[in-house]
């Protein structure tokens, strides 16, 4: 019930016409604005991953985030009402609305999936495949009722002498208060993985601690096999190995942006909608005017768009099942190729190809200015080109053992490698000062 009714989340077609209707924006600042905030939505899951990771675990950032995300569309909800201020207040609220909502939905999005996933041990791989399915299947799900209920709500039930955009972005609210409800109570039966610390900042400062002693290293000084190894001095190397887990996953993701890109096209499709009709003068010409007055409504209700539909589904097969086979085995991998204390930084890593992918139809889109066929063109070539660089980078990767850690360091934490470091540290200057203590007496 959480997965699903959490994504009954705002959608393009109700908030770009609130831009346009509402607010009244003109088409490409609302489309602008829409692939800003749909952008930030998947930025932001760093930030969750980070508060996840290092700071309140999984479970209660999933928990103060769907506050942060709830107040964000009942901020929205105000802006929508005409009688409160004017036009700029309506903006700020509506911009305010939207800025907590991405936070908060984009905070979540990497914690769920890493939550679910943590509750199944090694052993059980194939349960946790399936469940990162229904998972997906769930998100879909979420999104299809959102996609028929939410314009339902504003455009059939009139409010404030309007379409009722207040009670649009009010229920989701709603819903997601039932669904926060229904998951703490939940709470009892979790397996709960505890945060590791300030897990980002120890990467960023190992990453760079390796960087700079690379930098300056000689050609007298000893060879390393990676050039992340060039931070043992400082950092255990249990986290070393973890980093290196880590940084293959996120260059695999390096091209990845440009399917997202294609697959938003989609979304610009226009179906079929009109054509010509001719008649004449002759008894056959009026026979065939009155067949033509009586088969326009069939055709344009019945057949035309049938006609429409029989090109466009099997485009939208296709595309739904290379998202299934795309999607499902990202989260999956993203999953199973991370260490325990970074589960939810890389699946914010992989969420980062969406937001991404955004970015591109946005500087495509807004500043190539191409007609929409050649857009679609472009986008499909450059996927082709990053499928073959995929392809081959993905047969380079070697796939990492999830035990492969607890093997290498057996009974050893990232934190007990630190504190061992520190007092190594700590007994080296010791006895430093105690042998400056004896040579000065």
């Amino acid at each position: 019930l959480f997965l699903l009714t959490s994504r009954l989340c705002l959608r393009e077609a109700v908030l770009t016409l609130y831009f346009i209707n509402y607010l009244h924006w003109d088409q490409n600042l609302s489309t602008a604005v829409y692939h800003a905030f749909s952008s930030l939505c998947y930025f932001t899951p760093i930030l969750g991953a980070l508060i996840a990771d290092s700071w309140l675990g999984k479970f209660k950032t999933i928990v103060y985030l769907s506050v942060v995300y709830v107040l964000g569309h009942v901020v929205k909800s105000v802006g929508a009402i005409p009688s409160v201020g004017d036009s700029t207040i309506h903006i700020a609220l509506s911009m305010m609305g939207l800025i907590l909502i991405a936070f908060g939905t984009g905070g979540i999005k990497p914690c769920v999936a890493a939550f679910g996933g943590d509750q199944f041990d090694e052993e059980h791989m194939n349960e946790r495949r399936k469940f990162f399915s229904i998972f997906y299947m769930s998100i879909n799900a979420g999104s299809l009722l959102s996609t028929v209920i939410t314009p339902i709500l504003r455009g059939n039930v009139q409010c404030f002498g309007g379409d009722c955009y207040a009670l649009a972005f009010g229920v989701p609210a709603i819903l997601m208060v039932i669904a926060l409800v229904v998951f703490i109570s939940g709470s009892g039966m979790y397996k709960k993985s505890p945060p590791e610390g300030n897990v980002l900042l120890d990467v960023c400062r190992c990453l760079g601690l390796a960087i700079k002693n690379r930098w300056m290293s000689s050609k007298y000084d000893s060879k390393r096999k990676h050039w992340l190894d060039w931070a043992e001095e400082k950092y255990p190397k249990r986290l070393i190995h973890e980093i290196k887990m880590v940084l293959r996953v996120l260059v695999l993701f390096i091209p990845l942006p440009m399917f997202w890109a294609l697959f938003d096209q989609q979304v610009r499709i226009q179906f079929i909608r009109s054509f010509p009709v001719f008649c004449s003068s002759s008894f056959f010409q009026m026979l065939n005017a009155l067949l033509i007055l009586m088969f326009v409504p069939i055709f344009d209700v019945v057949v035309y768009p049938l006609i429409g539909l029989s090109w466009q589904i099997p485009q939208y097969a296709l595309m739904t099942a290379g998202e299934v086979m795309f999607s499902i085995p990202g989260i999956e991998f993203s999953y199973s190729q991370a260490p325990a204390n970074m589960k939810s930084l890389l699946q914010a890593g992989w969420l980062l190809t969406v937001a991404f992918g955004n970015v591109i139809v946005l500087i495509v889109a807004e500043g190539a200015g191409l007609d929409q066929w050649m857009e679609f063109l472009l986008f499909a070539g450059l996927l082709v080109a990053v499928c073959i660089i995929f392809s081959i980078m993905a047969y380079f990767y070697t796939y990492v053992d999830p035990g492969e850690l607890d093997k290498l360091f057996p009974d050893k934490t990232v934190n007990e490698d630190e504190d061992d470091l520190k007092k190594d540290q700590t007994d080296d200057t010791l006895y430093l000062n105690s042998i400056e203590k004896s040579t000065n007496m």
